[in-house]
């Protein structure tokens, strides 16, 4: 491969270009600088080593969760679909999702660098913050609700090989959330190997378990009824805005990810194998455990003598404990590989953004559990019995996946635009990581196109007018956003008389 460099100033950093992709040689402008620390560096040329099959292992990893299991009820129960619908919605839904994760992971491909440095293009050196704190503490969120259903599957485990852990009840449950993060910050604090060594180990087994289980469920059902089971709507009522919100929801399932998979595809070895590995990874794994989930439900009255759309508690009532144990630690591995990448990776990059000086990958992971356990508090003071409230975690879940995607919208369109429109898929990587470059401390085009639509979207809320923008949050913010920034970056070009900045890259 052809390499060029350019600048060579000792005490400069330079950047070398091999074919398309472009590596940074660090120096000590760069080094000394309060924007850099070696976890958030841009990865080098020879660190870029994961193919399609360990780009599409970690969608099959990350889709293969209790979330996803329960995607089903949820669109039935809340967003009033059929079973058909619901199943149509989450595969129209992932199809759609692949646009801003393949289009978003190009920068991260191309200069090896994470999520919160491709932000400081589009929103700045430091005003990317604000995106990216509002992505940690979604994440942050989702990686609690999440360490609660492995500490469920740890606390059943446990229970089936000691009776005397049984007899602790839900108070099992809260040993099992604190063992179960513990094991999730060990692997992410490991590094990028041992995230991918997680799921190309655990995604064939997941596929292999869920085949398992789909066919040893499908006796117990008729899958011709449960198809047939009417939408939980009016039946006078019109289908398209049912179908528009369950699809903007599940968009909104993976809203997080079509943000930072910069922080995945930094890793990637070509910008085939990224696009190829989630194309493979990501729709079909979701339709698929989507529609274990329909079924084993269906066969849970059979199975267990009572409807239950929980993975983990319909297997802690199957009386074979064999089962159960080996049920609980694939359920384990399965949460375990969904939340060390979905969860902890992008939080913990983000924290360095705000301080890469003070907070170290390290220092961001446990940062990121501290937070995630004060998330959930509450339901873990429920299960100590230290207070009663009826607020459950599933409520919660699902009214998270509308509302924060229409405030991730804008940010993942206002990327798009940024990168692809107005750079022309050239950045300054020296300038990303220090001051005095082309890129200024606030970018306020970038700020304005995101708090537009998020005003839109609050005013929605409170007055119920323009209640379209709240219900297709995704497309209406994505779309707001990447327009609004496109006009008013545009505009300032014109006015200064200035193209985007040639750069050397």
């Amino acid at each position: 491969m052809e390499k060029e460099s350019y600048n060579n100033d000792n005490s400069s950093s330079t950047v070398v270009q091999v074919g398309e992709f472009v590596e940074l040689n660090v120096q000590s402008d760069v080094r000394d600088s309060p924007l850099y620390n070696d976890d958030i560096a841009p990865t080098k040329i020879s660190q870029r080593t994961w193919h399609k099959g360990n780009v599409a292992a970690l969608w099959i990893g990350m889709a293969i969760c209790v979330p996803t299991y329960t995607l089903g009820g949820v669109l039935t129960a809340y967003f009033g679909l059929s079973v058909m619908e619901a199943l149509f919605t989450i595969l129209i839904a992932n199809v759609i999702v692949l646009i801003p994760l393949t289009l978003n992971a190009f920068a991260g491909t191309k200069y090896g660098i994470p999520f919160p440095i491709l932000l400081r293009s589009s929103f700045g050196l430091y005003g990317s913050n604000i995106p990216c704190l509002i992505r940690a503490i979604v994440a942050c969120g989702w990686f609690g609700i999440q360490t609660l259903f492995g500490g469920i599957a740890c606390h059943l485990l446990l229970s089936e090989l000691s009776t005397n852990w049984a007899a602790l009840g839900s108070i099992g449950e809260v040993y099992g959330f604190f063992m179960f993060l513990a094991l999730n910050l060990y692997v992410v604090i490991k590094g990028a190997d041992s995230i991918k060594q997680l799921e190309n180990w655990s995604a064939p087994i997941l596929l292999a378990v869920g085949i398992g289980l789909m066919l040893w469920a499908f006796p117990q059902i008729n899958l011709t009824e449960i198809l047939a089971i009417k939408a939980n709507r009016p039946e006078a009522d019109s289908a398209t805005p049912y179908l528009m919100a369950g699809i903007t929801a599940m968009v909104g399932f993976w809203a997080t990810l079509s943000l930072n998979i910069p922080d995945f595809s930094r890793f990637v070895k070509s910008q085939k194998d990224q696009i190829t590995g989630q194309i493979l990874g990501l729709p079909l794994t979701m339709f698929f455990f989507a529609a274990l989930g329909v079924v084993l439900t269906a066969a849970s009255t059979t199975l267990v003598g009572e409807q239950i759309s929980d993975p983990i508690n319909l297997i802690g009532k199957i009386d074979n404990p064999i089962m159960v144990v080996i049920a609980m630690v694939l359920i384990i591995i399965a949460t375990l590989s969904t939340n060390s990448a979905a969860n902890i990776v992008s939080p913990t990059n983000d924290f360095q953004n705000a301080a890469p000086k003070l907070i170290s990958e390290k220092r961001g992971v446990l940062l990121t559990g501290f937070i995630g356990v004060l998330m959930m508090s509450w339901e873990l003071l429920k299960k100590m019995h230290l207070v009663e409230s009826d607020v459950s975690v599933e409520a919660l879940y699902s009214n998270w996946l509308l509302g924060y995607s229409s405030l991730l919208g804008p940010i993942a369109g206002i990327m798009i635009v940024d990168y692809f429109v107005i750079n022309k898929q050239q950045l300054d990587l020296v300038s990303l990581y220090k001051q005095g470059g082309i890129y200024s401390n606030v970018n306020y085009h970038g700020l304005i196109a995101f708090f537009i639509p998020v005003a839109l979207t609050i005013f929605s809320l409170s007055t119920g007018k323009l209640h379209w923008f709240y219900n297709y949050g995704w497309f209406t913010g994505s779309l707001f956003g990447a327009l609004i920034y496109y006009i008013l970056k545009s505009k300032a070009l014109r006015s200064n008389n200035l193209k985007p900045k040639e750069t050397n890259t």
